[in-house]
């Protein structure tokens, strides 16, 4: 492995209406970066001028060219001041179309990365055309990179495939208001991909400032979600915060990093992350929306639920998860998480009893059920094929009503024997998916179960790493619309919580029950506290239908999925 260090910086700042004092503050901001020492330099989305425009001429007028002053500007001083720079800006093509593009310019002026924009959200379709293949990875002599923006990154195809096709840096410029980029999905990034992240947000108005408070007034958002949220970063692969900007001033941040660290994709039990895909069962993330179907939407408007904490694993562990489920189902919930009363370790140094503990957990959490609750768990299972899997299971007052195995290899489970697709439950609140801890991992899986309807899903984990409970599940039930409870096994990396879907979700549409609160797509958080034994919640599996977080931004239906090639190549 190269351990060579490089430094990477990130750069926020306001931009207005005006290109040339946008120009001069890029420059000025360029000059700032420049007395840290950087080797790379990456700048907000949008440089050049508000993503505000009067109509498509006015759009292509404030727009740069390739050749064009402002980009020969920026050219000069990487040249100037010898490092890479990374810039966003609407660029005015030869056929007069418009795309918002990132693009990366050597030490010695040269455009080596031109990547445009895979999905846009908003009124960015209006103006702006879409990337029609996937974006470049540059090998340069400080590592490999990939550039992406905004709302590519909210999804997670894009950064997917420029990390399987080998890229270690992923820079991701943003013209973002939302509060959930900075602590959700701009971090999640790195460590699901096992890669670094250098993020460079917006502060200050994200519309003309002269129409700041009637856009406020027409729109219902309060002012201060109509500025960019800041909060630029720099992320590691196990998805360590190197360096944060503040939420709403101009400002450097820079962090010393070894991107061939991002070459190692293995967690910690050695199971490598990139080899262990299942690409042969993605395939239909890589085909038409148009051409596929939900089926029925059968979630209820709510349903009650709950997370269980334990203490202990074992027969311990089974009797107060027994006594804290039934306390549950008896204060009306119809859907009870709990952790894994075994963990991986254990499970493996004797399988045989691990099985037949199973069964013992099986006949306990049944009798807890009445006829309309429902518990779900994970445990080694000896299935109908002979094989031994483990399962993420749901038990109702009959026993079992749905398992499913683990689809993912991993080295900690290792006995598994992997099953070859996803499945779910219609049950009398909702479609429901169960998922083993190691499957959760993957963006795939929890893109697969919004494809297929899930409303609801529940994973019961023994984590990894921070993480997983961090930002890596509740990403997966942001960007699928997905209600989620995670029940986790006690550890230090962190407890469970449940995701509840808000039922006003698009923006810029009529809201019955909140105001718009810089949430961009993550639905509301409730995590398990210290010794709080039962997380009562409530979900919103009707919730679920409604993906479309701006107008022509579905966040399933919407993705590019003509150029997810990378995710479903074998």
């Amino acid at each position: 492995m190269n351990n060579k260090s490089i430094r990477v910086a990130a750069v926020q700042f306001h931009v207005g209406t005006d290109v040339g004092k946008n120009l001069s503050t890029v420059l000025r901001m360029l000059d700032q970066a420049a007395e840290v020492r950087p080797d790379m330099v990456v700048l907000p989305e949008f440089c050049n001028h508000l993503s505000w425009y009067d109509g498509q001429e006015h759009c292509a007028e404030v727009s740069v060219t390739l050749d064009g002053d402002f980009l020969q500007a920026v050219a000069a001083k990487a040249r100037t001041l010898k490092i890479y720079v990374v810039v966003n800006c609407t660029v005015r093509r030869e056929d007069g179309t418009v795309t918002g593009s990132s693009l990366m310019y050597s030490p010695e002026g040269e455009l080596i990365v031109d990547n445009t924009k895979q999905i846009y959200i908003g009124h960015e379709n209006d103006f702006l055309e879409p990337a029609k293949e996937p974006g470049p990875v540059v090998e340069t002599p400080l590592g490999r990179f990939g550039l992406y923006s905004c709302m590519d990154g909210v999804i997670n195809e894009p950064p997917r495939t420029l990390a399987l096709r080998g890229a270690q840096v992923l820079c991701n410029s943003l013209n973002s208001f939302a509060s959930d980029e900075g602590s959700l999905h701009v971090p999640v990034r790195a460590p699901e991909n096992h890669v670094f992240i250098v993020a460079a947000n917006k502060v200050g108005p994200l519309v003309p400032e002269a129409i700041l408070v009637p856009v406020s007034e027409a729109t219902g958002i309060p002012q201060k979600f109509l500025h960019g949220a800041g909060e630029s970063q720099i992320v590691a692969p196990d998805g360590t915060v190197l360096a944060c900007a503040s939420v709403d001033k101009e400002e450097v941040i820079y962090a010393d990093i070894q991107p061939a660290q991002a070459d190692d994709k293995r967690r910690p039990d050695g199971t490598d992350i990139f080899a262990s895909r299942r690409p042969g069962l993605y395939q239909s993330i890589g085909e038409n929306p148009g051409a596929q179907t939900y089926p029925e939407w059968s979630g209820a408007e709510s349903v009650e639920a709950a997370v269980i904490n334990l203490t202990a694993d074992g027969r311990d562990g089974l009797r107060e998860a027994a006594d804290s489920a039934r306390k549950a189902i008896e204060a009306g919930a119809q859907l009870v998480a709990v952790p894994p009363l075994m963990g991986a370790a254990a499970i493996a140094a004797d399988l045989p009893a691990a099985l037949d503990f199973s069964g013992e957990v099986i006949e306990t959490l049944r009798l807890c059920c009445s006829e309309e609750s429902y518990i779900s768990t994970a445990l080694p299972m000896r299935c109908e094929d002979g094989q031994d899997r483990y399962c993420a299971v749901v038990i109702g007052a009959g026993g079992v009503v749905f398992s499913q195995g683990q689809v993912h290899r991993s080295a900690r489970f290792e006995w598994s024997a992997p099953v070859d697709r996803f499945d779910n439950i219609v049950l009398p609140f909702g479609r429901l998916a169960a998922v083993t801890s190691d499957d959760s991992l993957y963006p795939e899986t929890f893109r697969l179960l919004a494809m297929a309807g899930v409303d609801t899903a529940v994973v019961s984990l023994e984590p990894l790493g921070a993480w997983e409970l961090r930002t890596g599940l509740l990403e997966r039930s942001a960007e699928n619309r997905i209600n989620l409870l995670a029940a986790a096994i006690a550890s230090p990396l962190g407890s469970g919580f449940a995701t509840a879907l808000q039922r006003d979700f698009t923006v810029l549409t009529p809201w019955q029950e909140r105001v718009f609160d810089g949430l961009l797509s993550q639905p509301e958080l409730y995590r398990v506290a210290d010794q709080q034994p039962i997380l009562a919640v409530t979900l919103y599996p009707a919730a679920a239908e409604n993906k479309e977080v701006s107008r022509n931004t579905d966040l399933v239906v919407n993705r590019p999925w003509n150029l997810c090639g990378p995710i479903t190549a074998h």
